[in-house]
């Protein structure tokens, strides 16, 4: 029942008041919690951290066990992290580091104090801003639609399965693959064997979410060679299940669906720009204009839109 949204600008611009938009026009499928993967400038060194703190009374200490254990790394706080200011038990906080060496090495030290501080996303673009309530609760907690970038995510969750906490919603980070994200509409029926291999080559979950796995065996497969069109389409062979699945990094956004053709997905925009969503009457809040939108109706279906920024890079 969770809705899922893309967007992706021809320029920097409003990315997270588009997003907000698209996930308020979804909140009946989900408002449990409501999450956004939002891509801006790119740092040219070190890496953005979003990280949620489960008790906001000890945020200070648990901040100073978070940069000792970075620092022996060989790495630091860049700027000093910032943190909301809610009055909500958990706080959302933001930091830039330094450069990273060993960024699966790095992540397994800081989930050291996982069950205080626990890292939900690392990039040099990407920002993963994610809480319990609807997309206008999220927004204005941590200022979304201020956010400028070129591309992102968006989710509404209902929750079935796993708790209803900051840290068990959507998107998700593809630990401890920087700047990749992922949003899923759907349940994965083999997910604990596929969680299993996984974990036997040394990746580390967080959640008992079924999402989660996706990100990192999309990740996995691009590690040993695969492009990001190929993974998407083996995921529909070797991932069971009713799902459609959107995943972004800093050059593309991605999305499969699989053999059932159970949850839809519809698009509009053209090869510049594009708002991608659960639900039709989504994208025309994005876009006013009459146009044609195209609904990806059939089973096992992917597709894949570069960010023009990255291309034009290229």
């Amino acid at each position: 029942m969770c809705g899922i949204a893309g967007r992706i600008l021809e320029e920097s611009g409003p990315i997270g008041r588009d997003l907000v938009e698209l996930m308020d026009a979804q909140v009946h499928r989900g408002a449990d919690s409501t999450g956004f993967a939002l891509y801006g400038s790119p740092l040219e060194s070190g890496y953005i951290v979003r990280a949620v703190g489960f008790e906001r009374s000890r945020l200070d200490s648990d901040l100073e066990d978070f940069k000792s254990i970075i620092r022996s790394q060989g790495c630091d706080f860049a700027v000093d992290p910032v943190a909301d200011d809610a009055e909500s038990r958990h706080v959302s906080v933001r930091m830039v580091v330094s450069e990273i060496s060993d960024l699966p090495k790095w992540t397994r030290a800081v989930d050291e104090i996982s069950s205080r501080i626990e890292v939900q996303s690392v990039g040099r673009s990407l920002e993963i801003i994610k809480d319990v309530g609807t997309a206008a609760d999220v927004a204005d907690k941590h200022g979304v639609r201020d956010y400028c970038g070129t591309h992102g995510l968006g989710h509404a969750r209902l929750a079935t399965e796993s708790s209803v906490v900051p840290t068990a919603s959507h998107p998700f980070w593809a630990r401890p693959f920087p700047d990749v994200a992922i949003v899923h509409n759907g349940q994965i029926t083999n997910y604990f064997l596929l969680r299993n291999r996984l974990e036997r080559q040394g990746y580390r979950f967080m959640t008992a979410n079924d999402s989660e796995l996706i990100a990192v065996w999309i990740s996995d497969r691009m590690r040993q060679g695969q492009g990001k069109p190929e993974a998407l389409r083996k995921s529909i062979d070797e991932i069971d299940g009713v799902f459609t699945y959107l995943i972004a990094d800093r050059d593309s956004i991605g999305f499969a669906k699989d053999k059932w053709a159970i949850k839809p997905l519809v698009v509009m925009g053209d090869e510049r720009e594009i708002a991608v969503a659960t639900e039709e009457q989504a994208v025309r809040r994005i876009y006013l204009e009459e146009g044609d939108v195209v609904n990806f109706d059939g089973p096992a279906i992917t597709h894949t839109w570069p960010i023009l920024d990255a291309r034009e890079a290229a």
